[in-house]
C-alpha cells in the first residue's frame, strides 16, 4: 500500500516486559479515512499497542509510520504535532472549564498562543471560531457554556475527543471511548465518531461488539500480543478462531 493511501502503519512492532511479550511482530495498516476497531480478550495487548504507536512506550524493535514518515523515535509531543492524537480509557478533563473554554484553550496550545489565553479570551477570535466548529461536529454546542462537571458522561467523552481534534490530527486513536457511558448514549457517541471528516482516520478499542460490528469497516483481532486476524465484520463474526478466543468470552462475560 503506497503512502498516498495509508494514514498509519506499524511494521513488526515488538515489546517485551521480562517474559511477557505484549507486542509480537504487530503489523497493521490504517487507510486514510478508515474507521477500524481493535479488539481482543483482556491482556491481549490492545492498550500496549496504542502506547507503542503514540510514544508512551518505546518498542524493542519495529517501526511506526504516519503517512510515510517514520515517527518511531519521536517523543509524544512531536507525534501529536505530526498528526497523531489519542484519548484514554478514563477521561482527562478540567471539570470547572466549559467545553468552549477547554477546546479554545487546546486550539491556542496548538497555535502557541496559550500563554495569553486567560488574559484576553476575546482576542482569540479565530481559536474560538475553530472551537465552535469542533463542538458542532461533536453535537455539543447546546452545552458549550456549561461547566464540564455537569455534563452527561457521554458528553464528557465527546469533549475529550474534541480536545484531541483541536490538535488537527490525521489519525485519532480512541481507547475505549464508550467506557462508563450508559448504553443509551454509547451508540450516539459512536455515530458522532463515524461522522468525523474523512481526512481523519480512526482506530478504536471497544469491548461492546454490537458497537464494533455496527461502526467498524474492518476489525483487527489481537491475542497474546499478536494479530490473530484482520478482516471485515462479517468475516470476524463467523471466524471460529475469533469465536473461541474472544467472542464467546465477550458474550458470556
Amino acid at each position: 500500500m503506497s503512502t498516498e493511501t495509508y494514514a498509519l502503519r506499524t511494521e513488526n512492532l515488538r515489546k517485551r516486559f521480562g517474559s511477557l511479550e505484549v507486542a509480537r511482530d504487530v503489523s497493521i495498516t490504517l487507510p486514510r479515512g478508515a474507521r477500524h476497531a481493535l479488539i481482543g480478550p483482556n491482556g491481549a495487548g490492545k492498550t500496549s499497542l496504542v502506547n507503542l504507536i503514540t510514544g508512551q512506550l518505546p518498542p524493542d524493535s519495529g517501526r511506526v509510520l504516519l503517512e510515510g514518515q517514520d515517527i518511531t523515535r519521536l517523543n509524544r509531543a512531536a507525534r501529536v504535532k505530526a498528526g497523531l492524537a489519542r484519548t484514554f480509557q478514563i477521561n482527562q478533563l478540567f471539570p470547572a472549564l466549559t467545553p468552549i473554554e477547554a477546546i479554545t484553550l487546546a486550539v491556542t496550545e496548538r497555535k502557541g498562543t496559550a500563554g495569553q489565553f486567560w488574559r484576553s479570551l476575546a482576542s482569540h477570535g479565530d481559536a474560538i471560531d475553530e472551537a465552535w466548529g469542533i463542538l458542532a461536529q461533536l453535537r455539543l454546542t447546546e452545552v458549550a457554556t456549561r461547566p464540564t462537571r455537569v455534563l452527561a458522561y457521554g458528553q464528557q467523552r465527546l469533549l475529550e475527543i474534541g480536545l484531541a481534534l483541536a490538535t488537527r490530527p490525521k489519525v485519532l486513536l480512541l481507547d475505549e471511548p464508550a467506557a462508563g457511558v450508559p448504553k443509551g448514549e454509547s451508540a450516539e457517541l459512536f455515530s458522532v465518531i463515524a461522522a468525523l471528516p474523512d481526512d481523519i482516520s480512526v482506530l478504536f478499542i471497544e469491548h461492546d461488539m454490537s458497537l464494533v460490528f455496527k461502526f467498524a469497516a474492518r476489525i483487527i483481532v489481537l491475542v497474546s500480543g499478536g494479530v490473530l486476524l484482520e478482516a471485515e465484520p462479517d468475516v470476524i463474526r463467523t471466524d471460529q478462531r475469533v469465536r473461541d478466543v474472544y467472542l464467546g468470552q465477550a458474550h458470556h462475560g
